[in-house]
């Protein structure tokens, strides 16, 4: 499925944090936050400073999570982007 962001806004995928601490401890699902970094997979046509397959930092609070096609995304409006990991 397509999906195209309208206005200022980017569908980003999550990127899932490393289950085991550098220890060998392993973190449950329950007691894991939820990760702040992303990757980008969709971006409107107003923006410019941000391309699909970017690698970004986001705000704790910020956007709002759909799924398509049983995966979960997250549609962020651009001032939610705390900056770009290169």
């Amino acid at each position: 499925m397509n999906f195209q962001p309208l206005g200022k806004r980017v569908l980003i995928k999550r990127v899932e944090e490393t289950k085991t601490t550098s220890s060998g401890i392993i973190i449950p699902d329950n007691a894991k936050e939820k990760p702040l970094m992303g990757e980008v997979i969709a971006v409107s046509k107003e923006i410019s400073d941000i391309s699909s397959g970017d690698k970004i930092m986001f705000s704790k609070y910020g956007g709002t999570e759909i799924k398509l096609d049983n995966d979960e995304y997250l549609v962020l409006n651009i001032d939610d982007i705390l900056g770009i990991l290169k």
